[in-house]
């Protein structure tokens, strides 16, 4: 061990602010990946010759993959030590990114992206509990996390900047490209100047049983909500995914009781503040892909907006985000309990999702849109900050990978949920109100039947966000009524995690 790791544990690493440069860029790289591709895949189809059948699989690809193995990768972080796990999660995920980019049919742009998936399941989790493990001062754990925070909510949107750039004025392989730089950056700058506490290693033996459980489980659940958006909610397909789905982890539930080292100590997830966290994360990440997906496809389709131009439309969200977790969730967490950040944060949120409801065939973007959006990227802000913090807060080092996989988890899952529940309430909402308002002066002319078709898809994505709006208040609900710990520094209070300061002080180092 270097005289740099021996230091006193109560000593904080002299480093910490560029290695928080290094863990944020790749959080950046991983979640823009989420939605860069989204923008470039017609052009992708286009250029191999992807059948309307597989295109769906570039999404879902790495959907199954990131989504499955993500308790795993927190896992693997734990036993083979978080800034190791981090550099092969940064260079697998370049060389997947480089092979995606130089695709030259269907087979090799899908095992790419499943690739891309594998790798982000190991990043993902490494990156935030190096953030956990780094930061251990309760004002410095606040901006560090307000950083963090505002990169995961607003990367998103910028991913759809992007890929609108790359797409419009290069091409659809630079969605891929990009990630490169970012990794090498990345990955060098973490052999340099990232360090761990040795002590938070966990170096029980992998839980195998479990990793196959929970792996198959929640990929069963994924491709579940996956076959529920093509297929319908009632066909044997879907039903028999969400029936293996829920056996499998309920078998996972059991040996994690029985075995000695368990791949997720059921410890975690029961305190009442994480799994509210875990909860209430997960539906507001609904919410959020329901405003993602049927936005982009309302400004582009009806509005008539070009991709770069619904990319610079979603600004204003990001300039919300960043100022909720920077400015308003980081200098207030340390004065308040977390659940008076984060329930007025999705409420704030779910007036902006309200506004949209209101979307109509010839919108304003000043007058309802944008008041919409500022609001939304405000609220979520402000409380997605406090959420990572309390999320991987008091837990021990050694389950500090797993308790931040579960973040990811949850966040995943919440996004395969949201794209196959509001596209399906879209679609029908649209059927519908097709149905009704079909006559025979609609079919009269080509303009009158553009605008009844026009009439139903605004229908139908009205109707998806009311249910976001919904949902958005059923999260700050959960997050008021679950999580009950104390502001950091106070003497204390109620539920584990509730003096903060405490946990924040000293690194738990129990075995």
């Amino acid at each position: 061990m270097s005289q740099t790791d021996a230091r006193p544990a109560t000593l904080p690493d002299p480093r910490r602010w560029k290695a928080l440069i290094f863990i944020g860029l790749a959080q950046l790289m991983v979640v823009l990946d989420a939605t860069i591709v989204n923008i470039a895949l017609p052009s992708a189809q286009r250029d191999l010759g992807i059948t309307d059948g597989n295109r769906q699989w570039v999404i879902t690809a790495y959907a199954l993959a990131f989504g499955g193995l993500l308790l795993f990768g927190g896992r693997i972080s734990d036993l083979w030590g978080r800034k190791r796990t981090f550099i092969v999660g940064l260079t697998g995920f370049a060389l997947a990114s480089a092979l995606g980019g130089a695709a030259v049919n269907t087979s090799m742009l899908l095992g790419a992206r499943a690739l891309q998936g594998v790798f982000g399941a190991l990043l993902a989790p490494a990156a935030l509990s190096l953030l956990a493990v780094t930061f251990t001062e309760a004002k410095e754990r606040a901006k560090a996390f307000g950083i963090y925070g505002a990169i995961a909510g607003g990367g998103g949107a910028i991913g759809l900047i992007l890929g609108g750039l790359l797409t419009e004025y290069m091409n659809w392989r630079w969605t891929f490209f990009v990630n490169i730089p970012f990794a090498i950056v990345a990955a060098a700058g973490a052999v340099m100047v990232i360090r761990e506490p040795a002590e938070g290693r966990n170096r029980n033996k992998l839980d195998v049983p479990g990793v196959l459980l929970v792996t198959t489980g929640l990929v069963s659940l994924v491709y579940g909500f996956t076959r529920a958006e093509s297929d319908g909610w009632s066909s044997g397909s879907t039903l028999g995914l969400f029936a293996a789905a829920a056996v499998l982890l309920f078998a996972f539930v059991m040996v994690e009781l029985k075995v000695k080292a368990p791949l997720l100590p059921l410890r975690v997830v029961l305190d009442r503040n994480r799994g509210g966290v875990y909860l209430s994360l997960g539906m507001a990440v609904i919410g959020m892909f329901g405003l993602f997906l049927f936005l982009t496809y309302y400004l582009q389709i009806v509005l008539g907006y070009s991709p770069v131009l619904t990319g610079v439309a979603f600004l204003p969200m990001v300039a919300g985000m960043i100022t909720g977790s920077t400015q308003i969730g980081a200098r207030l967490m340390t004065r308040v309990p977390a659940r008076y950040l984060m329930a007025p944060g999705f409420l704030v949120a779910s007036i902006g999702m309200f506004l949209l409801t209101h979307i109509d065939l010839d919108t304003s973007y000043p007058a309802l849109i944008l008041p919409g959006l500022v609001l939304m990227g405000l609220g979520m802000g402000t409380a997605f900050m406090p959420a990572m913090s309390l999320a991987t807060h008091g837990v021990q080092p050694r389950d500090a990978g797993v308790a931040s996989a579960m973040v990811n988890t949850s966040q995943q899952v919440g996004g395969a949920i949201g794209t196959a529940l509001l596209n399906t309430i879209a679609a029908s909402a649209t059927t519908s109100w097709l149905a009704s308002h079909a006559t025979a002066a609609a079919a009269s002319s080509p303009e009158a039947a553009k605008a009844l078709q026009f009439g139903g898809m605004v229908h139908g994505f009205s109707t998806a966000i009311w249910v976001s709006f919904g949902i958005l208040v059923g999260a700050a609900t959960v997050a008021f009524t679950f999580i009950n710990a104390g502001r950091p520094g106070a003497a204390s209070g109620a539920g584990a995690g509730a003096d903060v300061a405490k946990n924040d002080e000293v690194p738990v180092l129990v075995h």
